[in-house]
């Protein structure tokens, strides 16, 4: 664990996954990047910036292998690195490995090459920085994951269960992103949690990739596939004698926009057959389909840990952290890609949150369509700094506009009208020398990490 440094002031990013195959060396935020390292240059603050892991996405390069992933970064992206020579000649600028980029602590040479960049690079799980009387813990936190844990920290030949996904499925998906209909296969790595990885993908082949006419057959019946199933089983009802269907006023009322009703009535019927059918086939299918994961549950066939809570183990973790060193005030990780930050025992849980574009799941408004996936940034840096009124952290936002417009078709925007996700980075929070609480409105994370 290194434990060095004396700037007053640290900002805080991490999870950048700069870098991979193809489509992934695009960098969406890459002028905003470049922008708030140009603030830093500047800055007459007493500063140091922490970047807390994944800051390349070196497990995504499949076709080169050792020192050449390092090579590849540099031709991709020199802007990058000049501007971060440029900025570390006025601040330190510190590098943890994540587990994207574990290989950093895994070759020596890693440590001169950057260095040459003015980029310190710790080969460590974590390290500690003075703040005031107190410390700051940072680590990326996959250690705390066990699909993303490195038993043996440093090894060459680490590969845990997420390196596998990383270089056969994100790695691919940048292989093969612009072969579709739109490029939108390269954002796989921005699906969180990674089991919504196949809605999302039934999602964009329906709204992007289905043949329109299809889509466009398939549109109404999906969304009147609620009113028709209502509708199917009160025909059921009627038809067996156990209620009367008031059918009089239905017609009387359809009948009231001509050709147009006429055609609605049409559809509506189509809708319903087909509906009653499926709920009959349906039903039966669903009482043998429960029965049998019963079974299987019983055996245990299918436990598996790939679904891993983002917030508990991370608590867990402050409190060890916390008791283990009484004067740490902050644990700082990232990760999960979601900002936030918690009160932990009088001390502070803070996550930096992500610079890979977000997508939040949101149902549509009516019917069985898919879910559509709206994208969003929410570009941060923390800055945490030992002020008069005690320990102060706060999000500062670096803007960039939402790829909403260009990214949603029509029919999911309208489709899901009125549920565009409203992430918020969250609010100021001081902890004072002598307090056992942090002083804010709120200490609670972005409430949108869908």
């Amino acid at each position: 664990m290194a434990d060095d440094g004396d700037a007053p002031v640290y900002y805080v990013i991490s999870d950048l996954h700069i870098g991979g195959n193809e489509q992934l060396e695009h960098v969406e935020f890459l002028d905003e990047l470049l922008d708030f390292l140009r603030r830093l240059e500047a800055t007459d603050e007493d500063v140091e910036l922490i970047v807390n892991g994944d800051a390349f996405g070196l497990w995504e390069f499949t076709e080169v292998e050792g020192m050449a992933k390092f090579d590849a970064l540099l031709e991709s992206y020199p802007e990058l690195f000049e501007q971060l020579r440029a900025t570390g000649e006025s601040v330190p600028i510190t590098l943890l490995p994540g587990n994207h980029d574990h290989e950093l602590a895994a070759y020596d040479e890693y440590v001169e090459r950057f260095a040459a960049y003015n980029v310190d690079l710790v080969q460590a799980e974590s390290m500690t920085r003075p703040i005031g009387d107190r410390t700051i813990h940072f680590e990326h936190g996959h250690q705390r994951d066990p699909n993303n844990r490195i038993e043996d920290f440093g090894s060459p030949h680490a590969r845990p269960l997420g390196y596998y996904f990383n270089t056969r499925v994100t790695s691919k998906a940048g292989e093969l992103s612009d072969r579709g209909r739109f490029n939108w296969l390269k954002d796989v790595q921005a699906v969180t949690p990674t089991e919504r990885i196949p809605n999302w993908l039934v999602s964009k082949y329906f709204y992007r990739e289905m043949n329109p006419g299809l889509r466009y057959a398939a549109v109404p019946f999906l969304f009147l596939f609620n009113v028709s199933a209502i509708v199917a089983i009160l025909a059921g009802l009627d038809l067996i004698g156990v209620w009367s269907m008031p059918t009089e006023p239905f017609y009387a009322f359809v009948g009231r926009f001509g050709r147009a009703g006429s055609t609605a009535y049409l559809l509506l019927t189509v809708n319903v057959a087909i509906t009653g059918l499926l709920v009959l086939v349906g039903i039966p299918i669903t009482l043998i389909v429960r029965d049998v994961r019963k079974t299987v549950d019983r055996f245990g066939i299918f436990e598996t840990d790939l679904t891993v809570d983002p917030g508990e183990p991370y608590e867990a973790a402050a409190r060890e952290v916390f008791d283990a060193q009484p004067d740490t005030a902050v644990f700082c990780y990232g990760h999960t890609h979601r900002p936030s930050v918690k009160a932990v025992d009088g001390r502070l849980l803070v996550n930096t949150g992500t610079w890979l574009k977000r997508l939040h799941r949101r149902d549509v408004i009516a019917g069985r369509l898919p879910p559509v996936f709206y994208p969003s940034y929410q570009l941060c840096a923390v800055r945490i700094e030992d002020a008069p009124e005690g320990l102060v952290v706060e999000f500062e936002e670096v803007e960039k506009p939402s790829p909403s417009a260009e990214e949603l078709t029509l029919t999911e925007r309208l489709l899901a009208l009125g549920r565009e996700p409203k992430p918020d980075l969250p609010e100021r929070v001081v902890l004072p020398d002598d307090a056992t609480k942090p002083v804010a409105s709120s200490v609670v994370g972005s409430s949108s990490s869908g």
